[in-house]
């Protein structure tokens, strides 16, 4: 891969600090409630969240050129889930896709499917980690 961007941020576990190189995110980072913590910070779920939802939705409006459809109504919404597997823990996400009343039914399921063929975290995901795709 010929990169044209690298992005480095730096973190000291779950209860403490993630700072990007250039400084623009700086955040407090906590384990959730539903894990013991007491939610005062950010924790790498959510960051996975809006990175994997913010990849996918501009990854959407690529592959919506290349089929000439308008996705300016479209919004998606990633949800992490961590939980215990055979091997210690796993993540799991369900992508929620939704489209404008115009990309209903065949032309908003080939869209989200070649998006997620598209996207550089699904492809990054895809083999790893299961990802539903749900279009609402």
């Amino acid at each position: 891969m010929d990169a044209l961007y690298t992005a480095a941020a730096t973190a000291n576990g779950r209860e403490g600090r993630a700072v990007s190189s250039d400084g623009q995110l700086d955040l407090a980072l906590a384990m959730p409630p539903a894990l013991g913590g007491d939610g005062k910070g950010t924790n790498p779920e959510q960051l996975f969240a809006a990175g994997y939802a913010a990849c996918f939705a501009s990854a959407m409006g690529s592959v919506a050129r290349e089929m000439k459809v308008d996705t300016k109504d479209v919004s998606v919404t990633a949800e992490v889930s961590i939980g215990k597997d055979d091997s210690g823990f796993g993540l799991a996400v369900v992508m929620r896709v939704e489209l404008p009343e115009t990309l209903e039914g065949e032309t908003g399921r080939r869209l989200v499917e070649a998006t997620h063929a598209y996207c550089p975290y699904s492809k990054a995901t895809r083999g790893n980690i299961e990802v539903e795709l749900v279009i609402e």
